[in-house]
């Protein structure tokens, strides 16, 4: 596992950080492959980013990449000293299986005892079944397709009947009163839509404050198009400042 670490300009220490994974369906990406959308997470919310550059699948299978994120967070908490970072304001976030990550992270610091400030979720994986709304109208022709995510979680899971299992589908986990703060980025025309939007519901309904937006006319990973779509520019405006709101 390894790190890519963003300071913000004219920072003041000791600053609150984000540990952030990247998309890629578990399979691919890396860090510097999301460094546009890390870097406009950094200054615009005047925080630490660490993005991890975890194991994929399929020569990692579940719960590999699980089991670094959550090392990276407490290597973040333990390193916080030597980073300038404030142990007391960490959230994480991640964008698609990195939103999945994020989730599943934010749940087991749940789980310890380990308290994060906020989870931002940017279009996140949150279940590995297709029976959605958005699966049947945006399966196909809108970038990433449903038989792309069948492919996914066949090269993620050891078995899809590990995908019930919380750690890999975060929305199926019976509990989730007392877990960070959330926002949720959903896009209009993308399959994972629903699923996205029913884990900020479910939050809600356990007493987790949500901030919940979806970006009509969008598709799957259009943060990453920052400086392209006036689209992307607005999700990340409302990132940071969701980041900046849970940290003060």
């Amino acid at each position: 596992m390894g790190l890519r670490i963003y300071w913000p300009l004219n920072r003041v220490t000791p600053t609150p950080a984000l540990v952030y994974f990247h998309g890629g369906g578990f399979v691919f990406g890396t860090p510097p492959e999301h460094d546009n959308v890390c870097r406009c997470i950094a200054n615009r919310a005047r925080v630490v980013v660490v993005s991890v550059d975890y194991r994929l699948a399929p020569e990692a299978k579940f719960p590999a990449a699980v089991d670094d994120g959550w090392s990276a967070l407490q290597w973040v908490r333990t390193s916080a000293n030597e980073l300038g970072i404030d142990a007391s304001r960490v959230a994480v976030g991640g964008d698609s299986a990195g939103g999945n990550l994020a989730a599943v992270v934010a749940q087991k610091a749940r789980d310890n005892e380990v308290p994060i400030k906020h989870q931002l979720l940017l279009y996140p994986v949150t279940d590995s079944r297709f029976e959605t709304t958005s699966y049947r109208e945006n399966g196909q022709g809108y970038f990433l397709t449903t038989e792309m995510m069948r492919w996914f979680w066949r090269q993620y899971l050891p078995d899809m009947d590990a995908g019930s299992n919380p750690l890999a589908s975060p929305l199926r986990h019976s509990d989730l009163a007392g877990l960070a703060s959330a926002t949720i980025v959903t896009a209009e025309y993308d399959p994972l839509r629903d699923e996205g939007e029913a884990y900020a519901h479910a939050l809600d309904a356990a007493g987790v404050r949500v901030t919940l937006q979806r970006y009509p006319g969008q598709i799957h990973g259009f943060a990453s198009m920052l400086g392209i779509i006036d689209a992307a520019d607005a999700a990340l405006h409302l990132s940071a400042e969701r980041l900046r709101a849970a940290f003060e």
